[in-house]
């Protein structure tokens, strides 16, 4: 349980590191993903597991599943909206 918070954290300050050597916005996006849709995850689980189950754990386990189903689609969004105020989307081609 513990060995899941570690590989979390790690992934997390992977990520994190990964996104200060960037420079360009959309290259800081995708460097992130892991964070939210891995790390955040394995650090959730290790957490409930930890913890046992009761009211807080249900709280982990709540926050984990919207931070997985709802960081991915704001991502995507974000760099939706970048790439189209750059011109770097085609105006011809479908949503």
């Amino acid at each position: 349980m513990i060995v899941l918070v570690y590989v979390g954290v790690a992934v997390v300050l992977a990520s994190a590191a990964g996104m200060l050597r960037s420079r360009a916005l959309l290259t800081r996006l995708h460097l992130l993903s892991p964070a939210g849709t891995f790390g955040a995850p394995l650090i959730g689980a290790g957490l409930a597991i930890g913890n046992g189950w009761h009211l807080g754990t249900a709280a982990i386990v709540l926050t984990v599943v919207l931070l997985a189903v709802t960081g991915p689609v704001l991502q995507s969004a974000t760099a939706r909206l970048v790439a189209n105020s750059e011109g770097l989307l085609d105006e011809e081609l479908p949503s």
